[in-house]
């Protein structure tokens, strides 16, 4: 059977690839089997779709918020909601949602006080729950967005109030994990050897997205099949590693910047869980590739210009749906003042399908190299392919980089700052 996803490139031939990678990425392979790795103890997530930690119960809880529920509130920041959100996002209509699903919101990735005003003001009128994701519980922008609307739901709702609160935390220790354990609330665990930015496939994503109606056993069928398919260790049959590789070679030759482009529109959200993944996992010891990202073809109205002309530090990494399940065509005019009617045998997907072969073959004219991923389907299976396909990605070219692929020391500036600056009790003022 083919594979669900092709990769095409050509700055370097595989040969070419093996060459100069192929030893260190069997080395470093062969390090993560073995857990001898650096980091080694968050590499969970390359067995999450085969273990499938607390599917039934993730269902069956999942089942009772969508009964109790016509709005669900997911709290969490980072890893904690863009995975759930990404994935939502990419296979959600673009207009009219099902009914039989309950409107999924999220808090706790900003501090806006307007938002969260307006969000508490939403809920009125309509039977609410809330899934909370933090490891700690302590996390400022979670905790923040929780301690409220806690409140408002404890206020609500009184004693039944835990019917309709789901708690997704460490397994033993933590705020979030002794509230829960005392107010007999529904919770989850955050597996000790997976990160946020790699937890999607863990109840921290799967229980949002079922509650949505995303179909989950597929999403998990679809990266089970993803976890086959990158099994081995060698760059001319693993297409994770290839991309890894050819990345790492794009950056030795000056290109440190990548924008992941698309011409899905409803695949925005999946940009910014990729720019995360490969952010924080790549970002450190002054190493790494800037992840970017843009929406075509409206950004080749505004980017585009510079994507095809300015400096040449950048590569592109285009991903391709090859089938749609909907699509319009381009009606005749009888005027045809446009001037469009040479287009009215084609379909819209036709076009933007030639638009995106066009913007890959002007922008590798000028300069940019291409990277072009080709999806088979838009559903859930393909995209939990494509998450554990850039998971599988993610690590091996940090290893290459030399970088721990799951630490993110450089969060925790910024914090210390806050701390600081809103007077937290024991947080000493530095000289």
């Amino acid at each position: 059977m083919a594979q669900p996803l092709t990769l095409t490139q050509s700055h370097q031939t595989t040969e070419e690839l093996v060459a100069l990678y192929g030893e260190q990425v069997k080395n470093i392979h062969n390090e993560m089997e073995a857990g001898t790795s650096v980091g080694a103890e968050f590499l969970g997530w390359r067995n999450l779709p085969n273990e499938a930690p607390e599917l039934d119960n993730v269902m069956e809880v999942a089942a009772k918020i969508r009964e109790l529920a016509e709005v669900v509130v997911v709290i969490g920041v980072g890893g904690s909601y863009l995975g759930s959100k990404a994935v939502m996002d990419a296979l959600a209509p673009y207009f009219e949602k099902n009914s039989d699903d309950p409107e999924i919101l999220f808090a706790g990735q900003n501090l806006s006080g307007p938002y969260m005003k307006q969000l508490l003001n939403h809920l009125e009128g309509k039977e609410a729950a809330v899934i909370v994701i933090s490891k700690s519980g302590t996390t400022t922008e979670p905790a923040i967005a929780f301690r409220i609307l806690l409140e408002y739901m404890e206020n609500r709702y009184g004693e039944s109030v835990n019917d309709r609160i789901v708690a997704i935390t460490d397994k033993s220790q933590g705020a979030l994990r002794e509230l829960a354990d005392r107010s007999g609330f529904a919770s989850f665990i955050v597996p000790d050897d997976v990160g946020g930015r790699f937890s999607v496939l863990t109840p921290v994503g799967l229980l949002p997205l079922a509650v949505a109606g995303v179909d989950i056993e597929q999403l998990l069928s679809g990266a089970k099949a993803a976890v086959e398919d990158f099994s081995s260790a060698d760059i001319a049959t693993n297409k994770a590693y290839e991309y890894a590789a050819v990345r790492n070679q794009l950056l030795s030759e000056g290109y440190n910047i990548e924008i992941l482009a698309s011409f899905t529109p409803r695949f925005a959200t999946f940009h910014e869980w990729w720019k995360q993944l490969f952010g924080e996992s790549e970002g450190k010891d002054g190493k790494g590739i800037y992840p970017a990202s843009v929406a075509y073809p409206t950004d080749l109205h505004s980017l585009g210009q510079y994507v095809q002309d300015g400096r040449r530090e950048l590569f592109e990494t285009f991903i391709q749906f090859a089938e749609s399940e909907e699509d319009c065509g381009i009606p005749t005019s009888d005027e045809n003042l446009d001037g469009l009617n040479y287009l009215s045998d084609k379909s819209m997907n036709e076009i933007n399908e030639v638009t995106m072969h066009a913007t890959m073959q002007a922008h590798r004219d000028g300069g940019v190299p291409i990277i072009h991923l080709n999806v088979g389907k838009h559903d859930a299976y393909h995209i939990g392919y494509l998450i554990y396909f850039f998971e599988a990605a993610c690590a091996m070219s940090a290893y290459l980089l030399g970088v721990n692929p799951f630490d993110q020391p450089g969060v925790e500036e910024y914090k210390k700052n806050i701390f600081r600056m809103l007077e937290k009790p024991g947080v000493v003022e530095e000289k």
